[in-house]
């Protein structure tokens, strides 16, 4: 009986880089204590104005971490909304059946549910959803998780007329990810309107 051992491991290379990271820490930390003068003889800091420092120090590199880390965000959230909305965790009525005649209904109904309630921008992914399933029902674009409105758009452009209704959908739908602006009533009237044109009712 031959025992089998592991040769590498995560956890292994975790310990090794923190190692690794501490020793370049202390290393750091001892050039630069050397680059300082040397202090008088008999001149010292007092303990609480070194622990005042101390704190001050660790508050201003905190405060920058949290400004670069929302500098980070503000510059990458929609490429992440963007990959979340393709894995299909964001949109909460994701339609998990073939499109048909009574979830084009439902997503209308809702819709209008949401727009009686004020929350337009529901109101209008509603509408942005029910399109995707009238051009995966028609098999002009059949549904994709991973196709973006970008490329949708690219799509359609080389296989509808006229196209003014689509991008009023689309254009709206990215303003609803990846944009600050207000969703208002004009916004839901433009997309009832933009989707009558598609499929009138």
């Amino acid at each position: 009986m031959t025992d089998t051992f592991e040769k590498t491991s995560w956890s292994w290379h975790l310990s090794q880089f923190q190692q690794q990271a501490g020793e370049w820490w202390e290393y750091q930390f001892y050039r630069f204590e050397k680059a300082l003068p040397e202090l008088p003889t008999g001149w010292s800091i007092s303990p609480w104005l070194g622990e005042l420092l101390k704190f001050l120090f660790w508050l201003v590199l905190g405060l920058f971490i949290t400004w670069v880390g929302w500098r980070l965000w503000r510059e990458f959230s929609p490429y992440i909304y963007s990959w979340l909305n393709r894995s299909g965790n964001l949109t909460d009525f994701r339609v998990k059946t073939r499109s048909n005649e009574s979830s084009i209904a439902i997503l209308l109904e809702r819709s209008q549910e949401f727009y009686r309630q004020g929350n337009y921008r529901e109101a209008c992914r509603c509408i942005y959803l029910a399109m995707l399933q009238q051009l995966d029902k028609s098999a002009i674009a059949p549904h994709k998780l991973s196709r973006t409105d970008g490329e949708y758009l690219q799509l359609l452009r080389s296989s509808v007329t006229p196209i003014q209704p689509y991008e009023t959908l689309i254009t709206t739908h990215e303003q609803l990810c990846f944009g600050n602006a207000e969703i208002l009533p004009d916004n839901y009237q433009q997309c009832r309107q933009a989707y009558r044109e598609i499929s009138p009712e």
